[in-house]
């Protein structure tokens, strides 16, 4: 066994190896790190043979290896060198090939590629769409290779989802912009004949015309008001101006805002159970409209002869404010079209209301609103008609 002093020699010069190697191969490492991982990989796999070899040589020239042993040493570092680095390129190629496929599936990605989603979902199990992986049998399948494939198949399906919504909004919007286009050339189309005729002097009375005329501007007035109000929530920029409100107040008030209204389509107005006027905290201007659009709605799809009921309850610190009107409800499939925006029902059961007709956007602002206040607003058909139920908390609102 060598002495104590002779082991403390030896360490001293295999540190001193393996640090000048250290070094070495942290410079040749910064010098390629923009290289392949191939290259760094056979950096690393060469520094740690250079390490042990010079540390032999070291110990050599110190004559504590015979140059016998030295030569059998270096011998054997060379040929485990050569493995070593060979293995090294092996791993490298596959972790490159692995590395260009992910590559591949983030560049269709972004591209928007179709197989992106297909791709992706390749990579989360270790193999590309209709080929196996390439390189060593599981060396592509690293954690940090597997996190990444995973990660994408994340993104890829997002993605996709985002891309499914803005198709579906893009489609919405262009709904929209046809019905409401339509809906502002029909009144826009009528004042210009009114105005034709008055101008030619056709017409025999007048006063009628112009009662006429100011009913098309005021749907005018209702559409484009309706559109702002539908772009401001859409956008984000509704601003609450909040305070206490009291419940019956904003029923009685919107109740009789629509009387005359209903009056001349023949529906009977009521509200019901004066509730013990429970207070909640929101914006009486927004909520005022979101209860007056609702109770428009339900007075356009109420047969003359039928009736509209208002009521108002509150259980478990939660408001419910709920709308019903008799008829012939609302098809099941369109439940859940109710609150888009541009959605009206079928014409033939929906009556005209000078003024108050909009583009259908009233049950999209009223959903805006109510959410903004922390609520929700839900449509359900009920024996002999429908009902909108309006539940807001009777707390402060969430922001």
């Amino acid at each position: 066994m060598l002495p104590f002093q002779d082991i403390l020699i030896l360490i001293g010069i295999a540190l001193a190896a393996a640090t000048g190697v250290t070094v070495a191969g942290l410079a040749a490492l910064r010098l390629t790190r923009r290289s392949s991982m191939l290259v760094q990989l056979g950096v690393v796999s060469v520094s740690g043979l250079l390490s042990v070899a010079l540390g032999v040589v070291l110990a050599s020239s110190a004559m504590y290896v015979s140059a016998h042993d030295l030569s059998v040493v270096l011998t054997m570092a060379a040929i485990s060198g050569v493995v070593s680095l060979g293995t090294a390129v092996l791993l490298g190629l596959a972790f490159t090939r692995r590395s260009a496929e992910l590559a591949d599936i983030a560049r269709a990605l972004g591209d928007g590629s179709q197989a992106a989603e297909a791709g992706s979902s390749g990579a989360s199990t270790g193999a590309s769409p209709g080929r196996e992986r390439p390189g060593l049998p599981g060396a592509a399948d690293s954690a940090e290779l597997a996190r990444l494939a995973s990660e994408l198949d994340l993104a890829g399906h997002r993605l996709t989802e985002s891309r499914a919504a803005t198709a579906a909004a893009e489609d919405a919007r262009r709904a929209l912009v046809a019905h409401v286009s339509h809906d502002l050339r029909t009144p826009l189309a009528g004042i210009r004949a009114m105005a034709e005729a008055l101008e030619d002097g056709l017409v025999e009375d007048p006063a009628r015309y112009y009662r006429l005329m100011r009913g098309q501007v005021a749907s005018l007035t209702t559409m484009v008001d309706d559109l702002f109000e539908l772009s401001r929530i859409q956008a984000g920029a509704l601003r609450l101006h909040l305070e206490p409100i009291s419940v019956a107040d904003l029923v009685s008030d919107a109740v009789g805002e629509l009387q005359a209204v209903a009056d001349r389509q023949q529906v009977d107005l009521r509200a019901h159970g004066e509730p013990s006027s429970p207070i909640i905290i929101g914006d009486d201007r927004e909520l005022s409209r979101a209860i007056a659009n609702l109770l428009v709605n339900a007075v356009q799809h109420t047969p003359p002869g039928g009736a509209v009921d208002v009521a108002a309850e509150e259980q478990a610190g939660q408001l419910t404010l709920s709308v019903t009107n008799t008829g012939s409800g609302i098809p099941s499939d369109d439940l859940e079209r109710v609150f888009d925006a541009g959605w009206r029902g079928d014409p033939a059961r929906t009556a005209t209301i000078d003024g108050l007709t909009g583009g259908g956007l009233g049950l999209a602002i009223v959903r805006g609103i109510v959410e903004a206040h922390g609520g929700t607003v839900v449509a359900r058909n009920v024996p002999g008609g429908c009902r909108f139920d309006i539940r807001l908390p009777c707390g402060r609102p969430h922001d």
